[in-house]
C-alpha cells in the first residue's frame, strides 16, 4: 500500500498500544493534516522522535540524515560546536510521509528558517504545569497572552500534546538568537514581577515553588519546539499539539485533550 508514493512497510504494527493504533494509522493522520501543518515545517531544520517499535519500547531523537534516506528527503548542513549536522528539512507530503514511515511520531522544529539559521522568526513559551495544576497554566497563558497584546504582538497558542501549551508568536528576523533570548528575559522577569505568585524564572526545579516556570532559554540556537499537528508519544491517548483559538482556552481541560482520534 503506498500513500503519497511512499510504500507503508509493517502496516500493523502496534505503535499506540493502551489505543492499539496501528503504524498505518498513524501514517493516515499525517496524510490528513499535512497541508495544515506543512508551513510550519517549511525550510526548518527538524528532530525526528523516532519509536520504531513503538512508544513503549525505547525510542530516540535523531538531528542528523540517515545515510539511507532517499535523495527527496532535503538536507542542510549546519555548524554545531562539536562539528557539523547535516539535518532533516521536509517541505513535501511525501517527505512527511517517508519520515512518519521511518516510525517518527514526533516533530521538532527549529524556530529559525534555514536561510537566517541565527535570526528566528519565532518566539515560544513553553508553559508546563506544577503538580498537574492545568488550570494554573491556562492562567499563565492567558496572562502571557494579555502582556504580549499590549507589547503589539500577536500570540497564538498550542496545546502540547502532552501537559502544557505553548504560547508563541511570530517576529522579524532583525535580532540573532542571543538578543532575541535576553529580550525574552526581560519579559520573563516583568511577568514574574507582575505575577509573583504566578510566574517563576528560576530555573532549578526545587526552586519554582508551585509556580510557572517561563521557559525563555528554549529560544536559543539549534533549540526546538514541537510542531503544530505533530503527535506526541503519549501513553495517555496519543495527544496531538493543537493550534487552539484563544476562545477555546477557558473549556480547555488538559494539554492532550485533542489526540490522533479527535484532533480538529
Amino acid at each position: 500500500m503506498k500513500i503519497a508514493g511512499i510504500e507503508i512497510s509493517h502496516r500493523e504494527k502496534i505503535l499506540f498500544p493502551k489505543q492499539k493504533i496501528t503504524k498505518l494509522e498513524m501514517v493516515k493522520y499525517y496524510e490528513q493534516v499535512a497541508e495544515k501543518m506543512l508551513p510550519y515545517l517549511k525550510d526548518r531544520p527538524l528532530t525526528l522522535h523516532r519509536f520504531p517499535d513503538g512508544i513503549d519500547k525505547d525510542g530516540f531523537y535523531q538531528k542528523n540524515a540517515s545515510d539511507y534516506f532517499p535523495s527527496f528527503i532535503k538536507r542542510i548542513s549546519i555548524k554545531t560546536e562539536e562539528g557539523t549536522n547535516i539535518q532533516i528539512i521536509c517541505n513535501s507530503k511525501k517527505s512527511l510521509i517517508y519520515l512518519a514511515n521511518q516510525g517518527t511520531i514526533g516533530f521538532h522544529i527549529w524556530l529559525a528558517k534555514k536561510d537566517k539559521l541565527h535570526k528566528p522568526d519565532k518566539v515560544v513559551f513553553d508553559l508546563d504545569p506544577p503538580k498537574d495544576s492545568f488550570k494554573q497554566v491556562k492562567e499563565a497563558a492567558t496572562k502571557i497572552g494579555d502582556y504580549l497584546r499590549e507589547k503589539g504582538k500577536d500570540p497564538q497558542l498550542m496545546t502540547t500534546g502532552q501537559n502544557g501549551l505553548h504560547v508563541w508568536y511570530s517576529k522579524r528576523r532583525t535580532k540573532i538568537f542571543d538578543e532575541v533570548r535576553d529580550d525574552i528575559k526581560t519579559v520573563a522577569k516583568k511577568l514574574e514581577e507582575k505575577y509573583p505568585d504566578l510566574f517563576t524564572t528560576a530555573v532549578r526545579k526545587n526552586k519554582r515553588e508551585g509556580k510557572i516556570f517561563i521557559d525563555y532559554l528554549r529560544n536559543a540556537y539549534a533549540q526546538t519546539a514541537v510542531c503544530p499537528y505533530s503527535l506526541r508519544p503519549n501513553k495517555k491517548n496519543a495527544g496531538v499539539a493543537q493550534p487552539i483559538t484563544w476562545a477555546q482556552l477557558d473549556e480547555l481541560k488538559s494539554g492532550d485533550e485533542f489526540t490522533l482520534k479527535n484532533h480538529e
